[in-house]
């Protein structure tokens, strides 16, 4: 297994250990525990054999169960992306009649998988607003046209993994190898999220994302053979900042910000350097405008 780089990516890389781990622990602890139950049951042989088909016969059950719990997972996302996009609220009772009739003894698990999914690949937060009817809103978690960029043979924009990708930019000094980018995700390809990130994800960061002006897509000057590497698109310094890419990650990965310290200094500095341009290129748009309106004949 390749060592990560010291620079730029050694937290980014624990964090989305921390939640690949996160996100499958449930799935695997609920399936363990019920194929443990199973296995007792095929237990009560003596000798070697018994206890090697009892070990088979919980394993069996556990990879199956989990199997299940993955498409429940994946059925969950896409209920909830319907919801989404006609702005309905949802609650727990209508997830377990439209969704998990036969798995109501594992809502937690599937619902705690499922709100991690719309988080890191859609950038949809599942936020519980009525406690006593459990009732929830699908919220976006940054502020970006490319949410409403959907249709029905496109589905549905993929605005979490959009941020994601131009967080490994970010903290690869603003421009990442594709080799870099394809590593990362590879991290995510993780319980009920399979399905989500399969198919076109090149054609969607090489070209769609491109041509949506959020990423650039260039080649290494002088590579041979030719290699390629990404940095951010004028619209994503035009939508976003590097602050509220941060805080997404923060949010997604279950880390508090302190552990992107020196990247958080980094992104202030920009920002504040950002926000004086603009407040000069402002007063130089007010002087202007007075400058016309005294020489405006009386």
């Amino acid at each position: 297994m390749e060592e990560w780089p010291e620079a730029g990516t050694p937290v980014l890389s624990q964090s989305l250990l921390n939640l690949t781990q996160s996100l499958s622990q449930s799935l695997l602890e609920t399936a363990f525990i019920e194929s443990s139950l199973t296995g007792q049951s095929s237990e009560g042989s003596s000798g070697q054999e018994g206890d090697v088909g009892a070990s088979s016969a919980c394993r069996d059950p556990e990879v199956s169960l989990i199997n299940i719990l993955e498409k429940r997972v994946g059925e969950l996302v896409n209920f909830l992306i319907a919801k989404y996009k006609t702005k309905e609220p949802v609650t727990k009772e209508e997830m377990l009649q439209s969704v998990l009739k036969e798995q109501k003894d594992y809502f937690s698990a599937i619902f705690k998988n499922t709100c991690e999914c719309m988080e890191v690949v859609f950038g949809i937060e599942v936020k519980e607003v009525d406690p006593t009817s459990h009732s929830y809103m699908l919220i976006e978690m940054v502020d970006l046209t490319y949410y409403r960029k959907m249709s029905d043979d496109q589905g549905m924009p993929k605005t979490g993994l959009l941020v994601f990708i131009l967080g490994i930019i970010f903290m690869e000094g603003n421009c990442a190898s594709e080799e870099k980018i394809w590593e990362m995700m590879n991290m995510l390809d993780v319980h009920g999220k399979r399905e989500f990130m399969s198919g076109d994800c090149r054609k969607l960061i090489t070209r769609e994302l491109v041509q949506e002006k959020y990423l650039e897509y260039q080649q290494v000057p002088n590579s041979n053979p030719p290699l390629y590497e990404l940095v951010w698109g004028p619209k994503s310094y035009a939508e976003t900042s590097k602050i509220k890419v941060l805080e997404f990650f923060s949010k997604v990965s279950g880390n508090h910000p302190t552990s992107f310290s020196s990247l958080y200094r980094e992104a202030f500095r920009e920002e504040r350097e950002r926000s004086r341009s603009a407040g000069d290129a402002t007063t130089v748009d007010s002087e202007n405008s007075k400058s016309r309106c005294f020489s405006c004949p009386e």
